[in-house]
Formats: structure tokens, sequence, C-alpha cells
């Protein structure tokens, strides 16, 4: 077991180093949902109004678009798998007496702390955009920021396993994230669109992710907490059944358990 911890500690630390020295990276990982949070939160924000009573577009929106950041940075811990194994850094690393499984639990660790600083610096952003976060709605919204950013980095780790280069990799990664982005409740209320588009949203994980951080921010937000009704209406209904942050973070740690398992499984056995 101490093998396995050093594994994590080690390989997690090298992505943290690894994500401090580029700039560029931070940088881009924050123009993508920005601009999405201008063009959908403030240009469509007049044009469709409330979500809910208290709740404006530009609210709704904001806590898909951070849990989306999560989304695509930790996905992206596939790709940087691939790049190791290429330029031959993931060779020499099982060659030490660090624990395999450490080695890949670690690459998601690691994946995990680079997409929670960046929708941290997101969460930064709120007063700017005119939302009221108190410290206590960033306290609980970072361990459901942890959840999904370690199953999606989980995730890109299992699809990295089968994949031969990083450029299949980066096309199947776009297969992967804009259904995931795009069905799962960001832009719209998945209980307000047809029914097959209903199943097919609360089939998709991340749905849940979004969801739990939403209903955290709404009813921390100034605007929103006085009113019970918006998360109500907001929430994902699930056979009648409005979900809870609680629940929502069940259906998370049980995802991230599967897929961490997976992909340690697929590693040892593709390596």
């Amino acid at each position: 077991m101490q093998e396995i911890y050093r594994g994590i500690w080690v390989v997690s630390h090298r992505e943290w180093l690894r994500f401090l020295k580029q700039r560029s990276r931070v940088l881009g990982s924050l123009a993508f949902p920005l601009m999405l949070l201008v063009i959908f939160g403030v240009g469509l924000g007049r044009t469709i109004g409330e979500m809910s009573p208290g709740v404006d577009y530009l609210k709704f929106v904001y806590p898909g678009l951070i849990t989306m950041s999560v989304l695509e940075s930790s996905m992206s811990t596939g790709l940087s798998v691939l790049w190791d194994k290429e330029f031959g850094f993931l060779r020499e690393i099982l060659v030490t007496p660090l624990n395999r499984s450490g080695v890949i639990l670690g690459k998601a660790v690691g994946g995990g702390m680079v997409a929670l600083a960046q929708a941290l610096l997101l969460l930064l952003l709120a007063p700017v955009l005119g939302i009221s976060l108190s410290p206590v709605v960033i306290v609980k919204v970072i361990p459901l920021l942890v959840l999904v950013s370690l199953s999606i980095s989980a995730l890109g780790i299992l699809v990295a396993t089968w994949m031969r280069s990083s450029q299949g990799f980066q096309m199947v990664d776009q297969l992967i994230i804009f259904p995931l982005m795009f069905l799962s409740g960001i832009f719209f209320p998945v209980n307000n669109v047809p029914v097959w588009l209903q199943v097919i949203a609360k089939v998709n994980p991340v749905s849940y992710g979004v969801d739990a951080v939403r209903q955290v921010i709404l009813d921390g937000s100034s605007a929103a907490g006085s009113s019970l009704g918006a998360e109500q209406s907001l929430g994902i209904n699930v056979l009648g059944h409005t979900m809870t942050v609680l629940e929502d973070a069940i259906v998370l740690v049980l995802l991230s358990l599967l897929l961490m398992t997976a992909a340690v499984w697929s590693f040892n056995r593709q390596e």
C-alpha cells in the first residue's frame, strides 16, 4: 500500500509542476469557458430572461461552465499519458520501484488537481460577473468538483490505454467531450426538453456534477437563495424525484470508483 501512495504522490506532483510551468495552458483553459459565458450568459441572457424566479440565464449557465472547465481539463489527462508513452517517460517510470497502480492513480489525481485549480480561477471571477459567492459556498463546491475531476480523469486515462497515438486520442476526445458537455444541462434545464433527450441527459453522469454544483451555487447566491422553487424546478428529476446535492454526490462517488478501477485494470493489462 505504501508503494501505491508513493506512486500517487510522485506522479501527481509531477503533473502539478508541469501545469505551473505552462502558463499558456492556464490562459487557454480559461479562454473557452469565458467566451461561452459571454456569448451565452451575457449575449443570450437578455433574450432568454429568467430561467426560474430569481435566476437569470447568466446565473444558470455559470455553474455549468465551471463544471465544463473541469470536464475538459480532466479529460486531457489521457493525452498526458500518451505523451509520456510516446516520449519514453512512462517506460522509464515503470521500471522504478513505484507501483504501477499508484502511477496511474497519480495521473488521475494530478489531472484532477490541475482541473480543480482552473475551476477555482473561474470561481474567483464570480464578483466580476455580478454573482455573489460566499466562502462557504466555495468550500461546498470544491468536493463536488474534485469528484467530477477524478471521474473524468479516470475516463481519459481509460480511453488513452486503448489508443496508439495522441492524434487519435484528440479525435476521440472531442467525440466524447461534446456529447457529455451539451447533454449535461449546462445550457438548458434537462427537465424542459423532449422525453428522449431527457433520458440521454439523465444517463449522462456529468449531468449530476452540473446539477450538484448548480444547486449549491444558486442556493448560496443572494439572488436565488430566497427562492426554494428555483432549486426544485432546475434540479434533475429522476422518476418523479428531484435529486439532492447529496444524491448527486453519491452518483459521482460511484462513478469515480468504477472508472478508477477500470482505468487501473486497463492500464495494467495493456502495458
